[in-house]
């Protein structure tokens, strides 16, 4: 197992800065680590009673920085943010030298396991939506694939790599604002704590995973099960005339496509996400309970 964390010291100011965000967060959730085959994955609960919906945040981002996602969520349903171990956050920083999706498949359906959730509707984002497809838990009733990795190779383009190396080598501020603008629709800006989050990233944390398509063999298992897709109509990372087809033939399902958004969809418009739930839900709703012993809850 490896650290993701360039050193101890940056592994704190990271935290340090997580739990500054949580604990000025106006909206009432409370938080607690979770053991998993001995690494620790963070839980961020909001509403009252078993968790609904499981958020899983993609690559470098976690509940403090899907505040918005979280609260929105959480106005419908009781809602989970689960901040995966080996990524920056709040849960441990280690991880495989070489971290398969399987590796953090098996760590959410431990942090399931562990909540003892009940058919839950998993909204993964990017590298999130790779994970809800490589976990096999039953307690999963639906999936929400949001700009989702795990299906196509992840584009990129010279522009990209340039800021990506610039953001690297001399992390600041405006480095970290460039690249997230890429990650944007034309024209919209990022926040400015997502601005600050990435510098830290830079500064403090080793490269961390870009999700890989996974093998056509695991996602023909989800075909026909209920599931969702969408991705923003200006994801420069997965373009939807990419990625449409892909998703149609692996998991046989159109492919939403929001307009005025781009990777950063959960951020730029937080809301679509709620219409994509009720979507899961009615597909849940409309096919018999695989354990009979354990009704679904489908509001």
């Amino acid at each position: 197992m490896r650290s993701l964390y360039k050193s101890e010291p940056g592994r704190r100011i990271i935290a340090h800065w997580c739990r500054a965000q949580l604990e000025s967060w106006p909206v009432a959730h409370r938080r607690s680590l979770v053991s998993v085959d001995g690494a620790l994955a963070h839980a961020t609960f909001l509403g009252t009673g078993p968790a609904r919906v499981v958020f899983v945040p993609g690559t470098n981002f976690n509940a403090a920085t899907c505040l918005a996602v979280a609260e929105t969520l959480a106005s419908r349903w009781p809602t989970m943010v689960v901040d995966l171990p080996g990524q920056p956050g709040l849960a441990s920083g280690e991880r495989p030298a070489a971290p398969l999706r399987s590796w953090y498949g098996s760590m959410l359906a431990g942090v399931l396991d562990a909540v003892d959730a009940r058919d839950v509707v998993v909204v993964g984002n990017s590298l999130g939506a790779a994970v809800a497809l490589s976990c096999t838990s039953d307690r999963i009733a639906a999936r929400v694939l949001y700009s989702p990795g795990g299906i196509i190779p992840l584009r990129t383009d010279a522009l990209l790599l340039r800021r990506s190396l610039a953001w690297l080598l001399r992390p600041s501020a405006s480095r970290s604002r460039r690249l997230l603008e890429l990650f944007v629709a034309p024209g919209a800006a990022p926040s400015a704590s997502t601005v600050d989050w990435m510098e830290l990233v830079a500064r403090y944390c080793k490269t961390t995973l870009a999700p890989r398509p996974l093998s056509p063999e695991l996602l023909e298992r989800w075909r026909g099960t209920p599931l969702v897709a969408a991705v923003g109509a200006h994801d420069r990372f997965l373009p939807p005339d990419r990625l449409a087809p892909a998703v149609e033939s692996a998991l046989g399902t159109r492919l939403r496509i929001l307009p005025g958004v781009g990777h950063l969809a959960v951020e730029e418009r937080p809301a679509d996400v709620l219409a994509l739930v009720g979507e899961a839900l009615a597909l849940c709703a409309a096919r018999p309970s695989p354990n009979p012993e354990r009704p679904q809850n489908i509001d």
